[in-house]
């Protein structure tokens, strides 16, 4: 069976959305981001290998009390969710505007809601990765407390 050639792409730009994710996913915005420690007389005295682990450990501090590194509220169903009811009416009303009647307007309501819907899930993909500023203060005290002074995020 010959398929039109949107759906012959359909590989080709799902490979492409995953690679665009995976480099939107990291540095100091994102929820994977880690403390960065200053070099100070502690980080001195115990070394980077003692700092890691204590950077971990508050970090594992931080989840047992409940908090998350990422401030997720489900952005992609939320986005995915708002694409296909606008793009559902847009479409619909479109199709009355230019004579389309019955039938033709369920079917651009249905396209109009299929691309809608796909486009904000995308949209929500890239906006899901928001860093949660309590879990982030929670580890810079947990660290300050143990004598070492966080400068950033990476």
């Amino acid at each position: 069976m010959k398929y039109p050639i949107s759906f012959r792409l359909l590989p080709a730009a799902v490979s492409a959305l995953a690679l665009l994710s995976a480099c939107a996913t990291g540095g100091p915005s994102s929820a994977s981001a880690r403390p960065v420690l200053y070099p100070n007389a502690t980080l001195n005295r115990v070394g980077d290998a003692q700092g890691q682990a204590e950077v971990n450990a508050c970090m594992s501090r931080a989840s047992a009390a409940g908090l998350s590194p990422s401030q997720s509220g489900n952005e992609v169903g939320r986005r995915a969710g708002e694409g296909a009811a606008v793009g559902g009416v847009a479409s619909a009303v479109g199709a009355l505007i230019t004579g389309r009647g019955g039938e033709g307007v369920l079917r651009a309501g249905a396209a109009g809601a299929a691309v809608g819907g796909s486009a904000g899930a995308v949209s929500g993909a890239f906006h899901n990765d928001k860093p949660n500023s309590t879990y982030r203060s929670f580890v810079q005290r947990c660290l300050s407390e143990r004598g070492f002074e966080v400068i950033g995020w990476n």
